[in-house]
């Protein structure tokens, strides 16, 4: 198997699988059939919002390239779009108005990670070389671009009103467009292992499920809930990192039984509600191999788009005290063309 962007495929990946060209991934799971399958999971008639408001975790202390939103009102023929009163532009009108702008880093708060977030080098073409690729081998400056200048990228005092980075490939607007809907399974480890920090292995992975009666079947999408979200929301805006480095727990993306079971369980995405799916930095990190292990393996390798920082708590705790795990998720993002990942407003209907 072949392709004009690589001659050969990862070890482990499922490049081509989908067709030559697919930028969905896993999401390819997601068929008619999985769709019917999470509509018969409401039973109650009750919805469940996933996201954290948008403005948390809050600062930057988590990850320093990272911002709050930024709200601020928009200009009417030079005057400050909120509370304008029309009136005094057109006399006579009673209308009053407010419109208002957002700059918004998209992997703030509770997101999607698109397939572009994370790619690797890799030897595509068999002669030696390593190129910097992403899923199915769409490469970086061709498929993925940027600017070279550092006065183009982030936030400078003077904004330049055009966009210096797109993902002429991959972007997150074909996740938007197959409105990720279909049935999900929460996986409750905070139930099991608390509110300390455990690494989360395919060994504990594996006796959650049997204890709590949770299968697996492909195309579902998986939600891990872990109470990581729920800490961040009980810290007010004021995220203590040391504190948040010693809570919940996370998957242990070292673990290759751990990511051979993401491979056969054929899950279409998988969404937690902590910072970065798996423990960062890694276990046993000599610099030999990828600092995010699950990530290159989820994202580059089987294109299985990864959630993060969903607010899972209310959810879990319901579908426990009820005897179940599964329920109908909608969670389409953003449909930004070109943007590398989204926020998400994601939706439960149990």
């Amino acid at each position: 198997m072949s392709n004009p962007r690589w001659k050969q495929r990862p070890p482990g990946s499922n490049w081509g699988d989908f067709g030559a060209d697919d930028q969905l991934g896993r999401l390819n799971l997601i068929t008619p059939e999985k769709l019917k399958q999470g509509l018969a999971e409401v039973q109650d008639g009750r919805a469940f919002c996933l996201s954290l408001p948008l403005d948390y975790p809050g600062g930057s202390a988590l990850n320093p390239n990272r911002h709050p939103p930024i709200l601020r009102p928009t200009l009417r023929r030079g005057k400050v779009n909120v509370n304008c009163q029309l009136g005094e532009l057109e006399p006579g009108r009673p209308d009053v108005l407010s419109d208002d702008l957002a700059i918004l880093h998209l992997q703030y708060s509770t997101q999607w990670d698109g397939l572009p977030h994370v790619g690797s080098m890799f030897d595509v073409f068999g002669d030696g070389k390593l190129r910097p690729v992403y899923y199915n081998g769409y490469a970086a400056g061709t498929d993925l671009i940027g600017p070279a200048d550092v006065a183009d990228a982030g936030l400078p005092p003077n904004i330049k009103p055009e966009s210096t980075s797109c993902a002429r490939a991959l972007g997150i607007e074909h996740m938007a467009q197959t409105c990720v809907q279909g049935r999900a399974a929460m996986i409750d480890l905070r139930a099991h292992y608390g509110d300390g920090h455990t690494l989360i292995g395919y060994e504990e992975l594996m006796r959650v499920l049997d204890k709590d009666g949770v299968e697996i079947e492909a195309g579902d999408i998986v939600c891990i809930h872990t109470g990581f979200a729920d800490v961040v929301l009980g810290m007010n805006r004021q995220p203590d990192p040391a504190v948040l480095k010693q809570s919940c727990a996370v998957l242990d993306g070292r673990d290759e039984r751990l990511l051979q079971w993401i491979t056969d369980s054929n899950l279409a995405a998988i969404a937690t509600d902590n910072y970065a799916v798996e423990a960062y930095p890694a276990r046993d990190d000599d610099h030999c191999c990828a600092s995010l292990p699950l990530h290159e393996h989820c994202l580059f390798k089987l294109g299985v788009h990864l959630g993060e920082l969903w607010h899972l708590t209310p959810l879990a705790a319901w579908l426990r005290a009820r005897g179940r795990y599964r329920f109908l998720l909608t969670a389409p993002p953003l449909k930004l063309p070109g943007a590398f990942a989204s926020p998400v407003t994601p939706v439960a209907t149990v």
